[in-house]
């Protein structure tokens, strides 16, 4: 359900240039959990928003769905990583402004076709039953430990029921013992869900848990091992 084909991307800093993809490659199926591992700057959080539509590449292409992403307008590519696309962050991205369900309710609203406020609400709690936080609906972010904003980001990633889950560092900013009840969650609701999923991580024992490891090194995915 994607695939990218010699992906380029390149930073100009004051003093000199530095590629951090030179040529990656890969193709995921669907439902399959694929683990990004690498040294840091290694350009595994690079590669994966250049995948999600968030990076443009300097050259290459990433088809998701067969649709070219970058030969995309602005418009039906927003649309695209609204509808098919859910984003799992390190530092959560929770908007502090808003309560815990008008947070998961998120994608839904900014998303090109719109469902009625009363179903985007009624939908975000049925999620935040799924990932154990009914009883939170109504709180806001800073009331919420770091385990249980994740916990939100997640609904959140879920709320327009993705073909593919993109997770960066998903347990990065966590303790160990919430880090893994946090990852046993991600991977129960993509099997659930038959979402893809594609996760950054830099531990060996998360990778673990996927279907294949790709390692990216100079730029270049390689190393494709069964974990």
């Amino acid at each position: 359900m994607l695939k990218a084909t010699e992906l380029y991307k390149k930073y100009k800093l004051p003093h000199k240039t530095v590629e951090v993809l030179r040529g990656a490659s890969l193709e995921i199926n669907g439902g399959e959990r694929v683990a990004i591992v690498g040294r840091s700057g290694a350009g595994k959080s690079t590669l994966l928003h250049v995948l999600g539509g968030l990076d443009l590449p300097d050259a290459g292409a990433v088809h998701i769905d067969g649709q070219d992403v970058y030969r995309l307008s602005r418009r039906k590519r927003t649309a695209l990583r609204a509808g098919k696309i859910g984003f799992v962050f390190q530092s959560y991205h929770l908007l502090p402004e808003m309560d815990v369900a008008e947070n998961v309710m998120l994608p839904a609203m900014t998303g090109v076709n719109r469902m009625p406020r009363a179903t985007m609400r009624e939908r975000a709690l049925k999620l935040l039953e799924r990932v154990g936080l009914s009883d939170r609906a109504s709180h806001m972010p800073m009331e919420l430990s770091g385990g249980e904003q994740q916990r939100v980001a997640l609904a959140r990633a879920l709320m327009n029921s993705p073909q593919l889950i993109l997770a960066d560092e998903p347990t990065g900013n966590l303790d160990g013992t919430t880090g893994a009840q946090v990852m046993e969650l991600l991977f129960e609701l993509s099997r659930t869900t038959s979402s893809a999923l594609i996760m950054v991580t830099h531990s060996m024992e998360s990778a673990a848990l996927c279907d294949r490891v790709l390692e990216i090194s100079h730029g270049q995915l390689i190393n494709s091992v069964k974990p």
